[in-house]
């Protein structure tokens, strides 16, 4: 189980950092129009913004990171609960304002790796 963990726990910061480069560089390309589902020009008007929300999307995965490591080098879980704990409040709150969707694609993979931390123990 505590492979599972780990895999589950870099998969969460693989997203993140995926959202990093949505948010910072893609964000008025068109694949972050169509991820975002905005016109140009609410793109332009709201860049700003996303770069800044995708540099604590880099700061998520580098915690989770963090947390993995201290895992798998026998350290503990609480770097990786407490990051994951974001995550998936994090994945709620935007569920319930921004996107439903939200709560699949963020808040559910961070509680199946919380679990799955937590029963590695």
């Amino acid at each position: 189980m505590h492979i599972v963990a780990l895999l589950l726990v870099g998969l969460v910061a693989l997203a993140h950092v995926g959202f990093l480069v949505l948010e910072m560089f893609l964000w008025e390309k068109p694949l972050g129009l169509k991820v975002f589902r905005q016109s140009p020009e609410s793109a332009a008007r709201s860049a700003v913004l996303a770069k800044n929300q995708g540099l604590y999307n880099g700061f998520l995965a580098a915690g989770l990171l963090w947390g993995a490591w201290t895992v798998a080098s026998g350290g503990g879980s609480a770097i990786a609960t407490f990051f994951l704990g974001c995550v998936a409040i994090a994945g709620i709150y935007g569920a319930i304002t921004v996107s439903r969707g939200i709560f699949f694609v963020q808040a559910v993979p961070a509680l199946f790796a919380l679990a799955a931390v937590w029963i590695a123990g």
